[in-house]
């Protein structure tokens, strides 16, 4: 029996938010889980990596959905891959967890502040996997959370014979992971640098350029900058950009002038099969023949 889609994405989210601080994303660590791990007794779970002890609880209490959960880690994992390839820092480090470096265990990128707080989601919303990829230690966590409760969409399924949809169970969810990740790029991409400005008693955050509009609830922010990630640092969490596919004709971050940071970039010939001349054939399968060609890439020097 498959596992009701609400029941696993209400444990998901229950994994990447119930930890301390800045640990959010450990539990990716679930993707490196081996097929040859049964996950059908609790002592299994003490052997999954990335999970706090209240995770592993979790775990415990809920062991028919794990595979599901093992499962989502690897899209998660892909998902933000795909969200950044395009740029220099494009989430090759999370394949390190659970032992993340300096990029993602303190929140890099525009900026990071060393601070996490979990959200809440209204109570009739189902969660899902959505914004993990995005979720490390995030500059204005509230800010997520409330991209969240923007996103949350009522979704249907009919009952009913012949699909005549007699009853229709209904709930509120999460759109496509894909979808979840690419609004929190953006927010991401135009998050605003803030200060400690004190005022009255207490000192309070405000941008540190004086003439930009105050910050809405929505919006992301940073303390402190990320490095341009042009050369490999392991201190920062840098992997560098030599050796990355550049786009030569684009005027994005894919650029061949931005990724490889002005050092230039070699050209190179790739071969490339796939299926051409697809022809429908009644009933009902496809066939098509095997084409080659010739491509031109370009990588950073």
């Amino acid at each position: 029996m498959r596992a009701r889609p609400q029941v696993c994405e209400a444990l998901l989210f229950a994994l990447a938010l119930q930890t301390g601080v800045c640990y959010g994303i450990k539990w990716l660590a679930l993707s490196k889980t081996p097929a040859a791990l049964a996950l059908n007794q609790t002592q299994h779970c003490k052997q999954l990596e990335g999970l706090v002890s209240a995770q592993v609880q979790l775990c415990r209490s809920n062991l028919e959905l794990m595979h599901t959960i093992v499962h989502a880690a690897r899209e998660v994992m892909k998902a933000c891959r795909r969200a950044f390839a395009d740029m220099r820092w494009n989430c090759s480090s999370i394949e390190l967890a659970p032992n993340y470096l300096l990029d993602l265990e303190r929140g890099k990128g525009p900026g990071s502040q060393p601070s996490c707080m979990r959200c809440r989601l209204p109570p009739s919303a189902t969660p899902s996997p959505g914004p993990a990829p995005l979720a490390t230690c995030p500059a204005a966590p509230a800010a997520l959370c409330q991209a969240l409760r923007a996103s949350l969409e009522v979704k249907c399924k009919c009952h009913g014979v012949s699909g005549s949809c007699s009853i229709r169970t209904c709930w509120k969810g999460l759109p496509e992971l894909r979808d979840v990740a690419t609004d929190l790029k953006t927010r991401y991409l135009s998050a605003t640098k803030v200060v400690h400005r004190p005022m009255g008693t207490r000192k309070h955050l405000v941008p540190k350029d004086l003439d930009i509009r105050p910050v809405k609830d929505s919006e992301l922010v940073y303390l402190q900058s990320s490095p341009d990630f042009c050369m490999k640092n392991e201190k920062v969490g840098s992997h560098g950009t030599q050796d990355r596919q550049c786009n030569k004709t684009s005027n994005g971050s894919d650029s061949c002038d931005l990724m490889c940071c002005g050092r230039g970039y070699n050209p190179y010939t790739d071969r490339v099969v796939e299926r051409c001349h697809c022809k429908y054939h009644w009933c009902c399968y496809v066939t098509c023949r095997r084409c080659e060609r010739m491509v031109e890439r370009y990588v950073c020097k």
